[in-house]
């Protein structure tokens, strides 16, 4: 064992660096995140190698004095905070003053600088070793310009673990994307191997901010995304969530921003998770660009080296701000006369032109229920194998269009008696889903409306609208709570048994009676009716992890809504099952004002459409 001795100035920084500097991205992000807090709105970065070679960033900020150059690459050297206090609430980016430090100790960097009032820019050089420095003048304008060569190059067993230089650029690229999504009014330029990659002008609208989401995450992402912005106890939270047909294999378009600092954390992505549960297919992961503003003594930044992770002082209260906010953003995307199943409208805003086509059917199982009569509508849910007759209001008769539907057709052929109910494109009364005309091979509803065609999966679109009123029922009535019979003892860990202590009134509300028998034991007494045969046990245990990690849990809502998803599939009208137009309409109506109607209880889309310029495209109208 040798003697314990103090590390020598080069290799404790290049321990240093080794928590700061992973690849080149990681250098980027820090000169980056020091070029936004010297306040320039204007920043250059050119990249050679993957940013192996060369990393030059140019900004247009308060810049460096001569005499505080040296001092910049010194570690745990920074303007940022000075005492405690400032620690506490954190406003800038960068603030552990080891960004220059640690790649100083990995590279070969010169740090170029000149502030406002000083007569030249001065430079000073390092480049590992000892980490001495070479001070010179140097003309440059206001602002910094930092240039970082031959990264690694007194580690190469670093170097080694590097990989190819477009896997390495790729990253940087990303690390770029997500502070160009950050700082909108700051303009933003990047170059690779003398390329142009971007160039982002500043911006101060939300016609410019979405044109540089576009610039970075391509316009399909705006196409399919809804604009949100909500402020309430203090929190406000802005930006674009994708809809849940517009998902990816991966979660690589999830950009979420605490006060301008892009974010990794796990109590938001539970949240965004649980937002998207009922609607996001299996597998698939959200896309969304949102922002975060908070007061920042709420908020610790300074839990990570990378500072990408934070905690929150009040976990529990941003949670549900986040989770209720996304969540009812995603119900409230339905059909609109304006454009596809992307356009919101705002909950319980009706349409008054749509009044006439609402019914208020109750639904039962279709599939076991008889042919409907002509002009019933279509099965509904209370009375199980017994179809209900709705009343078609008298304003919906008197419309242009029910009188079409009551014109003699006998003598008409099946499509001639489609063709027949074909809307006028001129009538003003024509709803988002438009008119039913025809069904396909028992599976889709063809209807028509002002853009042109729509296509639903009609035993999709049913499915969502029972599971919908279902579970209305269920959270109108309340939860049922049934004692065992057979009292159930749980063994759970020290922190579960906390959690279960902390939240007893909570969990009594979700209709559990959890009661101690010891330090790592409980027992269940009472349980939600709807979980009779379900496993307590694991369940039990999830809500308590749940609890003890984030403060709350839903898992008794979400084990209910599965079963009430079964019992909605099954439920739905089947394939090959003969709807009327009658039939059809009603089911297009109700899916107009039922949330979440653009997805199925497993996240597939329920409709499309396509417009006439699309049609006409596929037959090559107007070459």
């Amino acid at each position: 064992m040798q003697k314990i001795q103090l590390l020598s100035p080069r290799l404790a920084n290049q321990i240093a660096a080794g928590e700061v500097v992973e690849r080149p991205a990681a250098v980027v992000k820090e000169l980056l995140e020091n070029s936004i807090d010297a306040e320039a709105d204007r920043i250059d970065l050119d990249t050679e190698g993957g940013g192996t070679r060369l990393i030059r960033i140019r900004d247009n900020g308060c810049g460096i004095s001569k005499d505080e150059l040296r001092l910049a690459l010194a570690r745990h050297a920074t303007s940022k905070i000075q005492a405690l206090e400032d620690l506490e609430a954190v406003a800038s980016l960068g603030f552990r003053g080891e960004a220059l430090a640690s790649v100083s100790a990995v590279s070969r960097l010169t740090l170029t600088s000149c502030v406002e009032g000083q007569e030249s820019g001065w430079s000073v050089f390092a480049q590992g070793r000892e980490m001495e420095t070479v001070l010179s003048p140097s003309p440059h304008p206001r602002g910094t310009t930092v240039e970082m060569r031959d990264l690694f190059f007194n580690t190469p067993a670093r170097r080694k673990f590097l990989r190819t230089e477009k896997t390495e650029f790729g990253h940087l690229e990303e690390v770029f994307r997500r502070i160009a999504l950050s700082h909108y009014e700051i303009s933003f330029n990047l170059r690779h191997n003398q390329r142009t990659t971007y160039q982002l002008r500043s911006v101060d609208s939300r016609a410019g901010q979405e044109s540089r989401i576009a610039a970075l995450l391509g316009s399909e992402f705006l196409d399919n995304a809804v604009l949100i912005d909500r402020e309430a106890s203090n929190l406000h939270l802005w930006g674009w969530v994708g809809l849940a047909t517009f998902s990816r294999a991966q979660a690589d378009w999830q950009y979420f921003y605490v006060n301008g600092r892009i974010v990794k954390d796990r109590l938001i992505a539970h949240a965004v998770r649980q937002a998207y549960r009922d609607v996001l297919y299996h597998g698939r992961h959200p896309v969304f660009v949102l922002y975060l503003s908070l007061d920042p003594t709420l908020v610790d930044v300074n839990v990570h080296p990378s500072k990408n992770e934070i905690r929150f002082r009040d976990g529990r209260n941003v949670h549900n701000f986040i989770f209720s906010t996304l969540n009812k953003a995603l119900a409230d995307v339905r059909p609109s006369p304006q454009a596809g199943p992307a356009s919101p409208i705002a909950e319980n805003s009706v349409d008054k032109q749509r009044e006439p086509y609402l019914q208020s059917s109750l639904y039962s199982h279709a599939a076991s229920s008889p042919e409907p009569e002509p002009g019933a509508l279509y099965a509904g849910a209370s009375n199980v194998g017994n179809p209900c007759r709705v009343h078609i209001p008298a304003a919906a008769q008197k419309c242009a269009w029910q009188q079409h539907l009551d014109e003699p057709q006998s003598g008409y052929s099946p499509l001639e008696k489609s063709v027949l109910h074909s809307s006028p494109s001129q009538n003003s009364d024509i709803p988002p889903l438009g008119f039913a005309i025809a069904q396909l091979k028992g599976i889709y509803i063809l209807a028509e409306n002002k853009e042109g065609l729509i296509v639903v999966d009609m035993h999709a679109a049913h499915e969502r609208i029972t599971y919908e009123r279902m579970k209305k029922d269920w959270h109108g009535e309340g939860i049922t709570t049934q004692p065992l019979l057979v009292p159930e003892t749980l063994s759970v860990s020290r922190a579960q048994a906390d959690a279960a202590e902390e939240n007893q009134e909570l969990i009594r509300k979700l209709g559990l009676v959890l009661e101690p028998m010891g330090p790592e034991s409980l027992v269940v007494r009472s349980a939600p009716a709807l979980l009779r045969g379900a496993r307590l046990s694991e369940i039990v245990a999830r809500l308590l992890d749940d609890f003890a990690r984030y403060g709350l849990s839903n898992r008794i809502e979400a084990h209910v809504d599965n079963m009430l998803s079964t019992m909605s599939c099954h439920g739905a009208v089947r394939a090959n099952r003969k709807l009327s137009l009658d039939e059809m309409n009603a089911l297009l109506r109700d899916m107009e004002h039922t949330v979440r109607s653009g997805q199925c209880n497993h996240g597939r889309p329920t409709w499309c459409q396509l417009t006439l310029p699309e049609l006409d495209k596929l037959f090559l109208r107007g070459r």
